[in-house]
């Protein structure tokens, strides 16, 4: 029984490396290139706004190229994404690589850290309006992330502006 067992065994592995042998095929090298990963690197932030990570994503992956109006004797080309909470401004360049985005949004939710900060810094206020900015350009590292804010307490009205990491800014 043993040997059975043993021989059905060797029988099966010698199969499967038999047909391993004829039937694994190599495929050539597929190389993935992002050509925005820079920019979509740069304002990509998980504590965003969900509408906010949403057009950032189209403007990195719009394909510039397939575009009805795309000529090869254009140097650049300026595209808007639009939804109802904000809107993206892209300037491309003849290949589709972003140069330079503005963007805004106006009334989205805020990440945590900037409520916090408001919470801590400015007690009993409460966020009436949030505008929120970013500013792309291609030859800088990071991008630049504005909140502005409207606070009220009673009667009373403060317009702040913070960073995303909730740092007060004049």
């Amino acid at each position: 029984m043993k040997h059975v067992k043993f021989s059905l065994v060797c029988f099966v592995s010698f199969m499967v490396m038999l047909i391993q042998a004829n039937g694994q095929e190599t495929l050539p090298e597929v190389k993935v290139i992002s050509l925005n990963y820079k920019y979509y690197k740069s304002v990509n932030d998980t504590s965003a706004a969900q509408p906010v990570r949403m057009l950032e994503r189209m403007a990195s992956s719009y394909d510039l190229k397939s575009a009805d109006f795309y000529e090869e004797e254009n140097d650049s080309y300026f595209v808007s994404f639009y939804i109802p909470h904000g809107q993206v401004l892209a300037f491309y360049d003849k290949d589709g690589k972003v140069i330079r985005t503005v963007e805004k949004y106006k009334d989205v939710a805020l990440p945590k850290l900037v409520r916090d900060a408001v919470a801590d810094k400015y007690p009993g206020w409460a966020v009436l309006k949030d505008v929120y900015l970013v500013n792309y350009y291609s030859n800088t590292e990071e991008a630049r992330k504005i909140y502005k804010l409207v606070l009220e307490n009673s009667s009373k009205r403060l317009r702040v502006k913070m960073d995303n990491n909730g740092v007060v800014k004049d």
